[in-house]
């Protein structure tokens, strides 16, 4: 598991070899207690929950930060390395 990003107490996790209990490229995601994991494709939750003004904080990075996080997805997957990625500003 490795920290890829944090933002407005928003933490962003990958986790190597993740790739078989939801088979899309997926990131998860811890707000206070609260997680969700979510599709890297195009940002609707998986499983979990968060409050829904964080649900849009977490869509509207990923929507920015799209190209670098399926990058990071095909490290993570093949048990490689992943870098981090600008935070939500």
């Amino acid at each position: 598991m490795a920290a890829i990003s944090m933002f407005y107490g928003l933490i962003v996790y990958l986790y190597q070899f993740d790739n078989i209990r939801h088979h899309i490229p997926h990131i998860h995601v811890k707000y206070q207690g609260e997680w969700a994991v979510f599709s890297i494709i195009d940002g609707t939750i998986i499983e979990g929950e968060l409050k829904s003004d964080k649900v849009k904080l977490v869509q509207a990075w990923i929507l920015l930060r799209k190209e670098d996080l399926l990058a990071n997805w095909d490290l993570a997957i093949a048990g490689q390395q992943v870098f981090k990625i600008d935070p939500l500003k």
